[in-house]
């Protein structure tokens, strides 16, 4: 993105240091060094726990108690933050310095219309009231492009999409205009369209409102697309700061290097597989009765799934894409017999598996095993690494010995990458994508000929993601395993995938080898889709650097 000509300073960051209360020599943030500048976008890249999320805290002064400021300053304006008193504080917040966090819908109150929830940040900080305070909340709404303003401020936040969700916290970040904007990963787990909304509309705002925006990301095409200048953090400490078009050109660290290749290849696609098929899907349906009144009785049916056919082979990958909502996660549901399905066929190694009962499925689950989207909520904390891997060669491998077991729940740690004596650890002491490494152990355990998964990397740093991506290919290689990959994320596919199946409303609207559909599209709804991953290449001018340019 080019540059922004304003270059004043709403915000300086200055040798900063947070270190932990009772181990004061361990550094979580050790001497961080930045400014944002008005009309501008700074992203903080890095992986999880590098420090991004606590930098943020730290400038709104809300560490947790484990945790103390011991060095450096932030100064806003003539200001500095760290020597205010509380209550001082607290009138800045959301006032002068506002917050977007990463889950929109945890950060609102369930129970509150979205209107009041604005309307709380309102009487906080101004004398709005009455009618004025509402003519406001609607205008906010109206700001951030959520339709039917007046109608929908009375919604509560479970009845909005996770893009009106998203957007409603930038209003209440916007609803007193402050200076400078915090947003903490704000399009994490979007789908990609809901996802160039939010980002186009933070940048416009940055413009109109003029705002000093610091964006914490982990995604590097988000920040090729939105940043003005980029900050690498990397345990604790920034390693390299420039501009945006400079960074992605000639980065002069080798871990931001790392961070830049491990994006994806979008160039080199898989060949399609010529082994006999192992999963046959034909004109698969599942409806959901939709019942209203007192009696609840049933006045029509929403078509999750509706009729759609694809067939995997042994070996091979299929990515079933789409955005939220569109009856993915429905269909690999129901091909695990988890949903009965309302119609068609499902087919095992040509063998009828749908409608099949609770026993007659059992022998199955060790040959069609699934991957969820967060392992952590998958796994049972209470249980051992070990004993989690093992629990399905209890259930579904009777034949083997607790020995046997043993040593399988050790090459099975190997071959995903981690150390033997992880089995005998808890799933709460392992990083998300070891966490994840672990589930696929889990899915290898019972040897399956095909794996569901569920969205397993959307929550992952780039590279985590791209080591993930890459073990699940080694495994491929080796084991001759297919996949359904459940996803959003259109830039993981053309390294994955031999085939795509793009899903919209319920129905399969494009379908064919990867190379075809990523570099042909015949369908308008693929091709927005595709329009809106981010890129890393710099090739096309965007919304953001085209305002800047008559700004």
């Amino acid at each position: 993105m080019s540059q922004n000509m304003n270059n004043q300073t709403a915000l300086t960051v200055s040798g900063l240091e947070v270190v932990l209360h009772d181990k004061p020599d361990t550094k979580i943030l050790d001497n961080i060094n930045f400014e944002l500048r008005k009309g501008e976008v700074f992203a903080l890249v890095g992986e999880s726990g590098s420090g991004k999320s606590m930098t943020s805290m730290s400038i709104m002064r809300l560490l947790p108690d484990a945790l103390k400021i011991t060095k450096g300053k932030v100064m806003l304006g003539e200001t500095n933050l760290f020597r205010l008193p509380e209550m001082e504080m607290s009138t800045i917040r959301g006032s002068k310095v506002a917050m977007i966090f990463q889950d929109a819908l945890t950060s609102l109150n369930p129970v509150q219309k979205i209107s009041d929830q604005i309307a709380e940040t309102l009487k906080i900080h101004t004398d709005l009231k009455g009618q004025a305070l509402r003519d406001r909340t609607r205008s906010l709404l109206e700001e951030v492009g959520i339709p039917e303003a007046d109608k929908r401020m009375d919604w509560y936040p479970h009845q909005m999409s996770g893009g009106q969700q998203q957007r409603v916290m930038i209003a209440m970040a916007l609803a007193c205009e402050p200076d400078v904007l915090l947003a903490d990963e704000p399009t994490t787990a979007l789908d990609v369209t809901i996802q160039k909304q939010v980002l186009e509309l933070i940048k416009s705002l940055t413009i109109s409102h003029n705002l000093a925006v610091l964006l914490i990301t982990h995604d590097m095409g988000v920040v090729r697309q939105t940043a003005h200048r980029v900050g690498v953090m990397y345990k604790g400490e920034i390693i390299e700061e420039n501009d945006c078009d400079a960074f992605f050109k000639n980065p002069q660290e080798e871990y931001s290097r790392r961070l830049i290749n491990s994006l994806p290849d979008t160039t080199e696609f898989r060949d399609l597989s010529t082994e006999d098929n192992v999963l046959e899907v034909k004109d698969l349906q599942v409806h959901f009765p939709v019942r209203k009144g007192i009696l609840q009785r049933i006045q029509g049916y929403t078509k999750a799934v509706d009729g759609i056919s694809f067939t995997i082979r042994k070996g091979e990958t299929l990515a079933l894409v789409g955005e939220s909502g569109c009856g993915k996660s429905t269909t690999g549901r129901a091909l695990l017999n988890l949903i009965e399905p309302t119609g068609g066929e499902v087919s095992f190694h040509g063998d009828r598996i749908d409608g099949l009962s609770r026993k007659d499925m059992l022998p199955l689950r060790r040959k069609i095993q699934v991957i969820f989207q967060n392992p952590y909520s998958s796994m049972n904390p209470r249980m051992t690494v070990g004993d989690i891997i093992e629990e399905g060669m209890e259930r579904l491998r009777p034949d083997m010995s607790a020995e046997q077991r043993e040593q399988k729940i050790i090459e099975l740690l190997t071959r995903v990458h981690l150390e033997p004596d992880h089995r005998f650890r808890y799933p709460h002491e392992f990083s998300g994508g070891q966490r994840q490494r672990i589930a696929i152990a889990r899915a290898l355990a019972v040897e399956p000929e095909l794996i569901i998964c569920d969205e397993p990397t959307s929550a992952l740093d780039v590279s985590v993601r791209a080591d993930v991506m890459d073990l699940l290919l080694e495994l491929q290689r080796d084991l001759q395993v297919s996949y359904l990959f459940i996803t959003h994320d259109l830039s993981i596919i053309p390294h994955l995938a031999h085939q795509v199946a793009v899903m919209n409303g319920g129905k399969i609207v494009e379908y064919g080898n990867t190379e075809d559909v990523l570099n042909n599209p015949q369908n308008e709804y693929t091709r927005t889709l595709l329009a809106a991953v981010p890129k890393v290449d710099g090739s096309s001018e965007t919304a953001g650097e085209a305002q800047l340019a008559t700004a």
